[in-house]
């Protein structure tokens, strides 16, 4: 009578182990991963993903010292453990949830470029990044380089390209006063076309600062998502006290039919920065093909 019993009990437990075996993969560890990435070489070149977990610190060394209040970063997604001269210890305050994406990024002491090292942060459900040694890409062969200048762009190239359509240019434009950090905006020009934007900015640097040179420029939409920018200089290198100073800040945008409003932030030496709030963009009327 009790032989049921007895087949029941192993019986029993083979299904526990079963079911916990079932189970198991689901809580998984991540793999931790140590690996070098190299960061990009110009602002509109794509970021190094770096992946994050919030039961893992992830240190990030750099190849030569760091300028620690540069530090750009989502302090309500990510958090800074420790910065030292040549690294920095993050970690997320929770696991960034599926198509999120956040920035980190830190300018080098030594002005060399690319002057920043940035990196786009992600969860992955299978890895997680220990250590990240980061490197710089190595420098243009100068012999390599052509020696012949590329032709001055024509009028009908712009058309060509796409830059120009029947809607023509639309612009904007402001003056100062506006200053921060020994950073005065004196003028600026905005033009939009068909699917791209560009800010002319005329900005001065104050006798009473150092030398200064813009290294970023982005774009912040009512979103509040910075987009990154090309920035061109008209004259290459620094801003030195009490010069000003003209740079281009232009980038792609998607067509839609209403007017664009943008926050244009200029990030150089030191951390310095300046942002210019409330940057519109027209929409281009329409023409008339008749």
């Amino acid at each position: 009578m009790l032989q049921p019993l007895r087949l029941a009990l192993p019986l029993a437990l083979a299904l526990a182990w079963g079911a916990a075996a079932q189970a198991q993969p689901a809580a998984r560890m991540r793999v931790e991963r140590q690996r070098s990435v190299i960061i990009a070489s110009t602002p509109a070149a794509p970021l190094p993903v770096v992946r994050v977990a919030q039961d893992t610190l992830t240190l990030l060394f750099f190849p030569s010292p760091i300028q620690k209040k540069t530090l750009t970063f989502d302090e309500s997604r990510i958090r800074v453990l420790d910065a030292g001269e040549r690294s920095v210890i993050i970690q997320p305050v929770v696991n960034l949830g599926d198509g999120e994406r956040q920035e980190i990024g830190v300018f080098f002491d030594d002005g060399r470029a690319p002057a920043r090292a940035a990196f786009r942060l992600v969860t992955d459900p299978a890895e997680v990044d220990s250590r990240i040694d980061v490197q710089r890409p190595a420098p243009p062969n100068e012999a390599c380089q052509p020696t012949a200048q590329a032709p001055a762009p024509k009028p009908e190239d712009f058309v060509l390209l796409g830059y120009l359509d029947d809607k023509g240019i639309t612009t904007s434009s402001r003056k100062g006063p506006l200053a921060m950090q020994g950073l005065s905006l004196e003028s600026l020009v905005a033009f939009r076309g068909t699917k791209w934007i560009l800010a002319n900015v005329k900005i001065s640097n104050s006798l009473e600062q150092p030398a200064w040179t813009p290294r970023e420029a982005t774009f912040v939409g009512r979103s509040g998502t910075p987009l990154r920018a090309r920035l061109v200089a008209k004259q290459p290198g620094p801003l030195l006290p009490g010069e000003a100073g003209r740079f281009l800040a232009a980038m792609e945008v998607t067509a839609t039919n209403a007017d664009l409003v943008f926050t244009l932030e200029v990030l150089g030496d030191a951390g310095r920065r300046l942002t210019i709030p409330d940057v519109r963009f027209p929409l281009p009327s329409a023409g008339d093909a008749r």
